[in-house]
């Protein structure tokens, strides 16, 4: 029970991180296992995948649920609020390490292998490996075509990519106009706002789901069109899935929001999710300027 004296609330013992550990190790496996197209792997991989993904849903649905259903009976104390801001601040931070090593390899694949494997700089003896490759992006024809075959195009980065991008700033906008709206307590601007944010990511989604058709029916653009078609769906894939989430963690705010709950002085979920999809949004940013335009 809360009491006025008490300063910090300790939950009951829960299943959910080692249901969350199981459900990443089926994730990391299977998505490994995919990407890499491991002999003898391909329906197993798949069914791990999908059932990483599968619990991942469950319990983020129920974690999810349990706090709120805790915030509503009043448990919280100002120091769990303080936890609550660094755990989702270091959350983000190993977010930003984790893009931060995908925007390093492309990195290193562009400034300094490519160019060694060209004859280029003091390691361009790599040019031995493929006599004759020459250093360009995107690399459309591969060091060893028998085995990777390029693309045969790649996506132009002013139609779907320009629209994602016009979509993705106007909902950090638009989820800036909510907050604001939550904090003066007005809850109908705020639902409007937020719920204008959500379908701006799902119509995201929607032109991300069009671009990848298009690589790979019109483009020849794959997983397995060597280095280029690996960074590219590498790199707007995991931002996607976190789209994905972004966009269902804020669903689950609206729902809230319509139902009564925050205050402009305690809303602290709202704001969390607030700097997840500004960080997204800001990830997007660099995807559009160095896989798309450079």
């Amino acid at each position: 029970m809360q009491t006025e004296h008490q300063e910090y609330y300790v939950p009951d013992q829960s299943y959910y991180p080692i249901l969350a550990s199981i459900a990443l190790f089926f994730m990391a496996f299977g998505s490994g296992a995919v990407l890499t197209a491991a002999e003898n792997t391909g329906d197993l991989a798949m069914l791990m995948l999908l059932i990483g993904f599968v619990m991942i849903l469950f319990i983020i649905i129920s974690w999810f649920s349990k706090v709120a259903a805790e915030s509503r009976q009043g448990l919280y104390s100002p120091q769990m609020d303080r936890s609550f801001r660094w755990g989702m601040g270091w959350f983000i931070s190993s977010e930003v390490m984790f893009f931060a090593a995908f925007f390093g390899a492309l990195f290193y694949i562009r400034v300094l292998a490519l160019p060694w494997l060209g004859g280029e700089g003091e390691k361009g003896v790599s040019n031995m490996l493929w006599e004759g490759f020459v250093n360009q992006w995107p690399l459309m024809t591969t060091p060893d075509p028998s085995q990777f075959k390029g693309p045969e195009k790649i996506v132009d980065p002013w139609h779907i990519p320009l629209l994602n991008t016009i979509l993705l700033v106007a909902s950090s906008v638009t989820l800036t106009f909510s907050h604001k709206a939550l904090k003066l307590n007005k809850r109908h601007w705020t639902s409007f706002w937020l719920a204008v944010t959500v379908v701006l990511g799902v119509t995201f989604l929607y032109y991300q789901v069009v671009e990848y058709h298009e690589a790979y029916t019109e483009l020849g653009l794959t997983l397995a069109s060597g280095i280029y078609g690996s960074t590219f769906f590498i790199l707007t894939g995991f931002h996607g899935f976190h789209v994905t989430l972004g966009t269902l963690m804020l669903i689950c705010i609206l729902v809230r929001v319509l139902e009564g709950e925050f205050s402009g002085k305690k809303h602290f979920a709202f704001e969390a999710i607030a700097w997840y999809w500004h960080f997204v949004d800001v990830v997007w940013v660099g995807l559009f300027i160095f896989v798309y335009i450079l």
